[in-house]
């Protein structure tokens, strides 16, 4: 593996704020229940933040930050002090399917975002042609 294919691994292009949250979690051999009880959230939030569903407070992020040992820009962005990379890939194409499936997460997240904008609209024409 190269220097550049550890580094890419982890970043903004390659993985996600929850796929960080979970790669230094690991790291830290740490489970979802153990960093929970020790950053005093509830299981689910843990699970939210890996699954990409939502993103911890200001607060929450500086003691998850010290919590599993990396920087808060690490975890945001992938820039920074973080953790090296759970695999060393053979080739590019493992990064570049990761990439793939990042970027179609996103995509997932942001047409759930507008199926849910699109329902309120449709709710309130419902409500305004009722009257």
């Amino acid at each position: 593996m190269t220097d550049m294919d550890k580094s890419d691994w982890y970043s903004a292009e390659a993985s996600t704020f929850g796929d960080r949250v979970a790669g230094a979690r690991e790291a830290a051999q740490l489970t979802q229940e153990a960093l929970s009880r020790r950053l005093g959230v509830k299981l689910a939030t843990i699970q939210n933040w890996e699954n990409d569903h939502s993103e911890p407070r200001a607060n929450k992020l500086q003691m998850l930050s010290g919590m599993l040992n990396v920087s808060m820009r690490w975890l945001l962005t992938g820039e920074g002090e973080g953790v090296e990379s759970p695999v060393a890939a053979s080739s590019g194409d493992l990064l570049k399917a990761l990439a793939e499936l990042s970027r179609m997460r996103a995509q997932a997240l942001a047409l759930s975002q507008d199926m849910g904008h699109l329902e309120k609209r449709l709710r309130s024409l419902m409500r305004e042609s009722a009257l």
